[in-house]
């Protein structure tokens, strides 16, 4: 069986370094780990300053994923996000901090996020909602899968 570090591909898109892990829908957290060294590597040591993730078939992401986006950001380094699946688009967090470009595009956006209207209790709700549901569904994969 082929490694993580094998199923991930790196290469680049319209002057994006963009990091791919293929047809894999789920990312446990040692993807988000491989994620983590590989952005760290592409931004400390080869100096990029536009990354982006290809989102296509993943379903479900470690909430870990969005920290990292944003301590990337917080760097100065511009986040964009590839035809992520309506699930994962409709997230809270997506909604709140990513811009939807014309072309299909989500960009992580600065603190105009604050501008808009805040999340209600019901929507915080539904949200915690979402990710037990969605990590429990997460963790049956991964014992059926071994």
């Amino acid at each position: 069986m082929a490694s993580k570090r094998d199923r991930m591909s790196v290469y680049v898109r319209e002057g994006v370094t963009v990091l791919d892990f293929g047809t894999m829908e789920i990312w446990d957290g040692a993807d988000l780990a491989l994620l983590r060294e590989t952005l760290t590597r592409l931004v400390d040591k080869e100096k990029c300053k536009s990354i982006g993730v290809e989102l296509t078939f993943v379903k479900y992401i470690p909430s870990g994923f969005f920290g990292m986006l944003y301590d990337l950001y917080e760097k100065g380094i511009a986040v964009t996000l590839y035809s992520p699946q309506p699930n994962v688009a409709s997230m809270l967090w997506f909604k709140q901090f990513c811009q939807h470009t014309e072309d299909g595009r989500y960009l992580l956006k600065s603190d105009m996020a604050c501008d808009q209207e805040k999340p209600t209790e019901e929507q915080i709700q539904a949200e915690k909602e979402k990710w037990e549901k969605s990590l429990k569904q997460s963790s049956d994969y991964s014992t059926t899968a071994s």
